[in-house]
């Protein structure tokens, strides 16, 4: 490392080598005071950087590694939404399943099976949080910049569905309704089959009627199927809908859908490979129906989830259906009271798919109980290599690690994993 001239007390200039790829996706060299995490970087590279603390900006790469490759979106290295976009294909591919590798490996869960990763395609993501705020020129649609609370206008996105990149104009033309104390918001935007889900985070009670029916025209006339208010329904012209398996689930308002259908479709037949045979399934943490949808088609599933909106349109989404086994449905919240070991001892395999946080206490009532098989999804590798530790220590053995990337170029990563009570 050659140190350069101190521009600042708190910064300097240094060339470094980048050993390798941190958790969120920077590149980690050795700095004078330790670590340094550099943006934009790969492993091999010696790159000069301004660095300041742990954080460095990167200046320059002076020696680039063969796994670099020009970013493809115009927006990169300024929009937050991607950190990932300059390493070339195989360099991302073993990057993410070495996340969940590591994890593993962190919680003392070594030499299990883990795929090379299912990866959703390019303008497949069929949900998204916008920012929105208001400038002298009009109101800026776009995502925060990384580590910046700085909003960065897109004008279409490499990762997007066509649907909600083509509604980004009309969206900025909609939000020129709202009245002038309103300077910045948020949009979460679904593109269902029936067409775009709008949920606008501002209080309607602040809204003069004038500017919800301004706001509602201008809905409709993008085609719009529902604009809501902080998920209250201002106007609903069609119901939205996705399909699970062959049934269509009216979504609920801003409610939580997986972010792509080719990564639902493989989180889907994973799942169902992995209770294949049971007779009766327990679905934790089962949303809308993701996976009770598709179970339902050759076995009797339970069906708990602590968010009633949920819960109800996976209901009316089997009271619709035909060819489906029995759906029971219970609302609970699983972080307080999580399914005992006495309760599951009637199933033959058990589904679960937590929030990011995961499920430690449902994790060690499963571990206690004597269900045979258990198919875990989850959205953090942290949190499922924890949970997964809970589950060995009871007893099962995790036979296969499956990462699923719905979140491409960013440094998420989902996986469904296996487990099977030990005789």
């Amino acid at each position: 490392m050659r140190r350069g001239r101190r521009s600042d007390p708190a910064a300097f200039e240094a060339e470094l080598v980048v050993k390798a790829l941190g958790a969120q996706g920077d590149g980690v060299a050795d700095g004078p005071e330790g670590p340094v995490y550099i943006p934009f970087t790969v492993p091999g590279e010696r790159v000069r950087v301004e660095v300041r603390g742990e954080r460095g900006r990167l200046m320059s790469v002076l020696d680039p590694s063969p796994a670099r490759r020009a970013a493809p979106c115009a927006h990169y290295g300024v929009c937050g939404g991607c950190v990932l976009q300059h390493l070339e294909e195989e360099t991302y591919r073993v990057w993410k399943r070495n996340r969940v590798v590591e994890a593993l490996r962190k919680r003392g869960l070594h030499d299990v099976p883990v795929d090379d990763p299912v990866i959703s395609p390019d303008r497949s993501r069929r949900r998204a949080r916008l920012a929105a705020v208001k400038t002298a020129a009009g109101w800026r649609i776009g995502f925060h910049g990384r580590a910046s609370a700085r909003v960065e206008p897109i004008e279409e996105c490499l990762i997007l569905d066509p649907r909600i990149s083509a509604a980004l104009s009309p969206l900025r033309e909609g939000l020129s309704h709202l009245p002038d104390g309103v300077r910045k918001t948020s949009l979460h935007v679904t593109a269902s089959d029936d067409g775009l889900d709008i949920d606008l985070d501002v209080d309607e009670d602040a809204l003069a009627p004038k500017v919800q029916f301004d706001l509602i025209s201008a809905a409709e006339a993008m085609g719009a199927a529902r604009l809501t208010l902080r998920g209250e329904t201002t106007a609903a012209f069609r119901t939205p809908h996705v399909r699970f398996g062959d049934t269509p689930v009216p979504l609920p308002a801003a409610g939580f859908l997986q972010a792509t259908e080719e990564g639902e479709a493989t989180l889907q037949s994973l799942v169902r490979e992995g209770a294949a045979g049971a007779r009766r399934v327990a679905d934790l943490f089962a949303g809308c129906g993701t996976f009770s949808l598709v179970l339902a088609r050759t076995a009797a599933v339970a069906a708990v989830e602590s968010d009633r909106a949920a819960l109800a349109a996976l209901e009316a989404a089997a009271r619709g259906a035909s060819g489906l086994k029995p759906i029971t449905t219970s609302r609970r919240d699983l972080f307080q009271r999580p399914l005992t070991a006495r309760e599951l001892s009637r199933f033959d395999a058990v589904v679960f798919d937590p929030p990011r946080a995961g499920a430690k206490a449902q994790a060690a009532e499963i571990a206690a109980s004597d269900v045979p098989r258990v198919v875990a999804v989850s959205c953090d590798p942290g949190t499922f290599a924890r949970d997964a530790r809970i589950l060995v220590d009871g007893g099962y053995a995790l036979t296969r690690v499956a990462p699923v990337d719905q979140f491409v170029y960013a440094s998420h990563i989902e996986c469904v994993g296996f487990f099977e009570r030990r005789s």
